[in-house]
C-alpha cells in the first residue's frame, strides 16, 4: 500500500463531512435555544445557566473505532479510560469542574465482560476526577451492530463559576501556547491505524495508551498562570482543535520542533502515513494547549507557539 493511500479519507473517514454535518446543524440546534444557553454550538462543551453565578458545561464523545483493536488486544479497560477522560477534557476546556458521568454501551450481543472491563476503566478516571458515574444504558441491538464489535459513548457534565469561566474571549497577539504531552495517539484517528494494522499483530502497548486525564495539570496551571484558553487536541490535530478557541483576528503559529514526539507516530509515519496527514488527523504527542500571557511562562512549561494577529488560523513554524 502507498503512502497516498494512508489517509484518514482513504480509510473512510472525512474530516470535511464532519465540519458539514455540523454546519449542516446549526440552525437545527439553534432553533432550540432557550435563555440558559450561553455560548455558540460546535464549541468542546456546551454552556447551560443555572443561575446568575453558575454554568453546567456538558460534552458527550465515543471511543470510536479504537474498540476494534482494544477488544483484539484484551485492552477494553484502557477504551474505558479514554472515554472517561476524553469527557472530562472538553469540558475542562471551560474551565468547569466535573460533576458526574453517564454511559452508553451497545453491541450486536452484550458481554458482560467486556461492558464491566469498560464500566471499570472509566470509573478509575473518575473517581481520580471526583466524578460520579450516575448510570447509562446498555443496548443489544442485532442488525445494527456487528458480531463481536461493541460501543461506547458517554456524557461528562461539569460546573464552572461565571467568572472563572474559560472562553478564548481575552486571549491577546503575543500571548503563548503551551503544550501538554499525550500518551500517544489517545482515541482519534484509528481508522487509519486499523487500516495499517489489518489482521495482523500489533503493539498494544505502542498504539492502545489510554488519553490522559488533564484535569490536574490545568488545575496546576490555573493556580499560578491566567489561562485564557483551552484547547483539547483530538481528531482535527493540533491546528483544527487550537483554532476553535482563538477569537476573530487572530491566529497561532505553533513550532513541531519544540517537542519530542512519541514513538507511535513515528511508527505512523514509517507505515506510509505523510507528515501533512499526521498533523491534520493527531495530536502528535500534544493532548492538550494552553494559552498563557508570556509573563506567566515558568521554566517548566513547553511552549509551542505564540498567538499573532497576522495570521488566519493556526499555522505551523515551518512547513
Amino acid at each position: 500500500m502507498t503512502a497516498e493511500q494512508h489517509t484518514y479519507a482513504a480509510a473512510g473517514v472525512s474530516l470535511a463531512t464532519a465540519d458539514a454535518v455540523v454546519k449542516r446543524l446549526h440552525d437545527a440546534v439553534d432553533s432550540t435555544r432557550t435563555p440558559g444557553v450561553v455560548g455558540s454550538f460546535g464549541a468542546f462543551a456546551g454552556l447551560f445557566a443555572l443561575d446568575e453565578r453558575q454554568l453546567l458545561a456538558a460534552s458527550t464523545d465515543s471511543v470510536g473505532s479504537k474498540l476494534v483493536l482494544g477488544r483484539r488486544a484484551g485492552r477494553l479497560r484502557w477504551c474505558g479510560m479514554d472515554l472517561a477522560a476524553h469527557g472530562v477534557n472538553d469540558v475542562l476546556t471551560t474551565g468547569a469542574e466535573p460533576l458526574f458521568f453517564l454511559d452508553y454501551v451497545a453491541a450486536n450481543v452484550i458481554e458482560p465482560g467486556q461492558v464491566a472491563e469498560l464500566v471499570e476503566g472509566a470509573a478509575e478516571v473518575c473517581r481520580a476526577a471526583g466524578c460520579a458515574i450516575l448510570g447509562g444504558e446498555t443496548a443489544e441491538l442485532p442488525g445494527i451492530y456487528r458480531e463481536q464489535e461493541i460501543d461506547f459513548c458517554g456524557t461528562v457534565v461539569g460546573l464552572v463559576e461565571r467568572d472563572r469561566l474559560i472562553d478564548g474571549s481575552r486571549v491577546a497577539a503575543g500571548d503563548v501556547v503551551l503544550g501538554l504531552a499525550s500518551a500517544g495517539i489517545h482515541a482519534n484517528g484509528f481508522s487509519l491505524v486499523r487500516r495499517i494494522v489489518g489482521d495482523g499483530p500489533f503493539d498494544a502497548d505502542l498504539l492502545l495508551p489510554p488519553t490522559v486525564c488533564y484535569l490536574e495539570p490545568v488545575r496546576e496551571l490555573r493556580g499560578r498562570a491566567d489561562v485564557r484558553a483551552l484547547a483539547h487536541v483530538t481528531g482535527g490535530g493540533i491546528a483544527g482543535n487550537l483554532s476553535r478557541v482563538l477569537p476573530n483576528g487572530l491566529g497561532a503559529v505553533v513550532d513541531p520542533r519544540a517537542w519530542e514526539r512519541p514513538a507511535v507516530f513515528e511508527w505512523l509515519a514509517a507505515n506510509g502515513v505523510p507528515e501533512d496527514e499526521l498533523r491534520r488527523v493527531f495530536n502528535l504527542g500534544i493532548g492538550y494547549c494552553a494559552v498563557v500571557p508570556a509573563a506567566d511562562v515558568t521554566d517548566g512549561d513547553l511552549v509551542i507557539g505564540h498567538v499573532a494577529d497576522d495570521v488566519d488560523g493556526v499555522t505551523w513554524a515551518y512547513p
